[in-house]
């Protein structure tokens, strides 16, 4: 995989205060209609999709600072929000290692809540968080309580599909060749109450962090 080198870090940086102001109030329509809000990391390029065989690095320094301080303050400015509307409530903060990019924050209510509970796989060997990674935000990351999560990867076992479901049986078997490559690489496996089973790969961590 190549990447793309980021210019203009100023505009850029100037983009996540617009992103951080734009989100500090929750969408309590939202919540009403579907039980849930959430925000992502909605500046270019890295909310973009590639078109071509290449990605953008992840935020560094400053910019990765800036972001993540945005999500801290959405977090904070949603919970006073949240605490007003008198009924129990899911807020997070998912911050991704080394995927940084899918960081976001992360709020429901209702039948909702359970699911996002029960969202990500916590491993056995359970890391402690270091807030002291992210240099002067640690003060208000040592604020919230932080949970260690994997940040995996889903593929169910019948991606593959039929050949006929294909434009092309070369699209077929190309997609097979990729599976069967994919599965010999280190994976857990689960399967659901319906008896679908899929395979999780795990591509980093995922910390989940919130106050009580």
């Amino acid at each position: 995989m190549k990447y793309q080198k980021i210019r203009g870090h100023k505009r850029r940086q100037k983009a996540v205060e617009r992103w951080r102001g734009k989100n500090l109030d929750l969408r309590l329509d939202l919540i009403e209609k579907y039980n849930y809000d959430n925000i992502d990391i909605v500046v270019h390029p890295w909310c973009d999709i590639s078109i071509i065989n290449s990605a953008f690095p992840e935020p560094k320094r400053k910019t990765k600072q800036l972001i993540l301080n945005g999500l801290i303050d959405i977090y904070h400015s949603w919970k006073e929000q949240l605490d007003k509307i008198d009924q129990p409530y899911y807020l997070k903060i998912w911050l991704f290692e080394s995927r940084f990019s899918k960081s976001q924050v992360v709020c429901a209510v209702g039948n909702r809540i359970d699911y996002y509970e029960d969202l990500f796989f916590e491993p056995k060997n359970v890391k402690q968080f270091k807030s002291e990674n992210y240099g002067s935000l640690k003060i208000k990351l040592d604020s919230l309580k932080w949970e260690h999560c994997l940040d995996e990867d889903h593929i169910e076992a019948d991606y593959i599909g039929k050949p006929e479901q294909y434009l092309t049986y070369k699209d077929f078997l190309e997609v097979r060749k990729w599976f069967n490559k994919t599965m010999k690489k280190p994976h857990r496996t689960t399967k659901l109450d319906d008896a679908v089973e899929y395979y999780s790969f795990k591509k980093g961590s995922v910390w989940v962090g919130g106050q009580d």
